[in-house]
């Protein structure tokens, strides 16, 4: 399942929409989800902001795979090269607004990588690990 957006923030629900929808489908708690939908949202914000320096005529592809170990979000721009090693948060005890969104990408998501092997634009892959609810542990002993 994929989405494709223009770059303008006035299209983030769109993306936050359908990533709850499915991170819902996937299995996850509505606490779970809500977090997951607010990490893409960040994460999409971030490309709209840095990497097309607020072009809004660019286009996001965020792309959903489910597996019952893993959910998994990859967002797709084409804007130029992102420098991983570049893309992290400031110092936490740095209080001020902004720059915190990499920090709570990194908490809500077991892996954020970019895909180097893309050629032209990024390619980042968000990985939630799904937990075993109470349930699955009581239907599976």
């Amino acid at each position: 399942m994929s989405v494709t957006v223009p770059s303008h923030p006035k299209y983030l629900c769109v993306v936050r929409d359908v990533t709850a929808r499915m991170a819902r489908i996937g299995g996850m708690t509505e606490e779970t989800s809500g977090q997951v939908k607010l990490a893409v949202d960040e994460a999409c914000a971030n490309v709209i902001k840095h990497t097309y320096r607020g072009d809004t005529t660019k286009r996001i592809v965020v792309k959903f795979r489910m597996a019952p170990e893993a959910f998994e979000v990859i967002i797709e721009d084409t804007g130029p090269r992102v420098d991983p090693e570049a893309v992290k948060g400031r110092d936490l005890d740095d209080i001020k607004p902004g720059g915190l969104g990499i920090h709570f990408i990194k908490r809500v998501f077991d892996v954020v990588a970019f895909d180097q092997t893309k050629t032209k634009g990024n390619r980042l892959r968000l990985i939630k690990n799904m937990e075993k609810t109470d349930e699955d542990r009581h239907n599976h002993s």
